[in-house]
């Protein structure tokens, strides 16, 4: 899809966390198409252009959903947040980037995101449940503190409404309470280290990976050693942040 840049009617600001808060656009529904997975970017003046994923999948009704972590010491995030709650409308740039859904794909969906990149793995699990709403799905979302799971009520939801849907809550401080629910399990430490112990063989699935350039290819790795097939692996650091090998020869990381 080529990008577009138009003008959106901010609809609501919602603080999810004190880190966290969910800001609502609507524009015209032609000019709002985007898969899933895809990322806008949003103008804070003319020389400065900050990209979000769309939190939510396209269903033709011109609404989009952000998820934004602010940073009060940070002067670009600052300016953002005063802009958000003081604009009525924002300049927005879309759609881009190619860590999307595969909607001819049927193969098990593995989802891993660490903090805000939720918004990116929330798409794609609602547009794959909408295409093929039978299609399995592993969400696995790291935090360091379970307090920061921002929607923590949603991927509990999917996972108790739909037999395909496992959500898996990776968290660095054991939580208060002890986790439990319908299709949901519990893992403490890093999210690498919580793969390493938890899979087997993640040779027929699709993965999909949210999070900072290190978190990623953190995961890759220990994928690696799981029969990650490289031609079915997707992340935006892939783009932003390339190495390579992309995903490395098992006896590499064997120091073969």
């Amino acid at each position: 899809m080529t990008p577009r840049t138009l003008n959106c009617q901010v609809t609501a600001v919602e603080d999810l966390t004190p880190d966290v808060f969910r800001v609502r656009l609507e524009g015209r529904a032609e000019a709002m198409v985007h898969a899933p997975g895809q990322f806008l970017e949003l103008k804070l003046d003319d020389d400065t252009w900050i990209p979000f994923s769309i939190a939510n999948a396209y269903v033709g009704d011109g609404a989009l959903e952000l998820h934004i972590q602010h940073w009060p010491e940070h002067e670009n995030s600052a300016r953002l947040r005063e802009l958000v709650v003081v604009a009525r409308h924002l300049t927005v740039r879309l759609p881009g980037g190619e860590c999307v859904l595969d909607p001819t794909s049927r193969r098990p969906l593995l989802l891993l995101a660490a903090g805000t990149g939720f918004a990116q793995m929330k798409a794609i699990v609602e547009g794959s449940l909408r295409e093929s709403p039978k299609r399995p799905i592993a969400l696995w979302w790291a935090a360091r503190e379970r307090r920061d799971l921002y929607l923590e009520s949603l991927p509990r939801q999917w996972a108790e409404q739909h037999e395909n849907v496992v959500f898996h809550v990776v968290t660095e401080v054991e939580p208060e309470l002890p986790v439990s629910g319908v299709r949901v399990r519990s893992h403490r430490g890093r999210i690498d280290q919580a793969l390493a112990a938890e899979l087997v063989d993640v040779s027929g699935h699709d993965v999909y990976l949210s999070g900072s350039p290190g978190m990623v290819y953190a995961c890759v790795d220990v994928l690696a050693s799981l029969g990650l097939a490289p031609n079915r692996v997707f992340a935006d650091a892939f783009a932003y942040a390339p190495r390579e090998p992309l995903v490395p020869l098992v006896g590499s990381l064997r120091g073969i």
